[in-house]
C-alpha cells in the first residue's frame, strides 16, 4: 500500500504550488495538497489538516506550511512517518517583521492587497525566476485567487508562531531540509540550524533558487523529494 504524502502550501500559495510534486510523487505516493486558506491560527491550521489525514502519513511544508509542520508535530508527531521543511524557518518574527505584516493587513484592509503581491515578489524569488513571466504569473495568479481574507488570516497564524527550536529537538521521524540557495526570506543558514537540530536529518540545497523552491526548480525539489520518501 503507497504512503500518503500532504503538501502544505505557503503564505497566499495553492496547489499550483505544488504542481509538479504532485504529478512526479503520484508513483511514491497518494499526494493530498492541504488548503491553508481558513483559519488564523496554526493550531486551527495543523487541527485541519489532521482532521483529514489518515493515521500515519508523510509530511511536507514550505515557508508558512512548515510553520504547521512544526505545529503538527509537537501536537501529533506519532502520526508523521516522514518530515520534509522546505524554505521555512524555526524561529519566531522579530518585532520588524511583524510589523511589516500589521502594515500588509493594514494595506489590505485599505483596498491596496492587488499591489501586495508584486511588492513581495523580489523577496520571494531569485533574479532569473523573477525574469520568468510564466513564475511571476503563477505566483500572482495564486495570490489572487485565494484574496484579501485569506492573507490576513494567514498573516496572522504566522505572526502568532512560537519558537520551534526546542521541540524540534524532539523529532525522530526521517526530516529533510531543503531550500533554496538564494533565499532571502528564510536564508540558507535557517535551515542548517533546523538541520542541525532535528537528528539524522538531511540538509538539501537548489541553486538558482529562491523562497518559492517548488516553482523555481521543480524538477530539483521534486527529485529531492521522491529520495526522501524512498529513503
Amino acid at each position: 500500500m503507497s504512503p500518503t504524502l500532504i503538501l502544505l502550501p505557503g503564505l497566499l500559495n495553492d496547489a499550483r504550488l505544488w504542481r509538479h510534486q504532485a504529478r512526479t510523487l503520484h508513483a511514491e505516493a497518494e499526494v493530498l495538497l492541504a488548503d491553508l486558506t481558513h483559519d488564523d491560527t496554526l493550531e486551527r491550521m495543523a487541527h485541519r489538516v489532521l482532521a483529514v489525514a489518515p493515521r500515519r502519513f508523510a509530511l511536507a511544508g514550505l515557508s508558512m506550511g512548515g510553520y504547521v509542520c512544526m505545529e503538527i508535530m509537537r501536537h501529533s508527531p506519532e502520526r508523521v512517518e516522514r518530515l520534509a521543511l522546505l524554505d521555512t524557518t524555526a524561529r519566531p518574527d522579530t518585532p520588524e517583521q511583524s510589523q511589516r505584516r500589521l502594515d500588509g493587513i493594514a494595506a489590505a484592509r485599505a483596498g491596496g492587497f492587488d499591489k501586495i503581491m508584486p511588492t513581495m515578489l523580489p523577496n520571494l524569488l531569485c533574479p532569473a525566476s523573477l525574469a520568468d513571466d510564466g513564475i511571476t504569473k503563477v505566483v500572482k495568479d495564486m495570490a489572487r485567487t485565494l484574496g484579501k481574507d485569506a492573507y490576513i488570516r494567514q498573516q496572522n497564524a504566522i505572526m502568532g508562531r512560537p519558537d520551534s527550536r526546542e521541540s524540534l529537538s524532539r523529532v525522530r521521524c526521517p526530516t529533510l531540509v531543503l531550500c533554496g540557495a538564494d533565499d532571502t526570506l528564510t536564508p540558507p543558514d535557517r535551515h542548517d540550524e533546523i538541520a542541525a537540530l532535528i537528528p539524522g536529518a538531511r540538509r538539501v540545497t537548489i541553486p538558482d533558487c529562491g523562497h518559492l523552491s517548488p516553482i523555481e526548480q521543480p524538477e530539483a525539489v521534486s527529485a529531492a523529494l521522491v529520495e526522501w520518501l524512498r529513503g
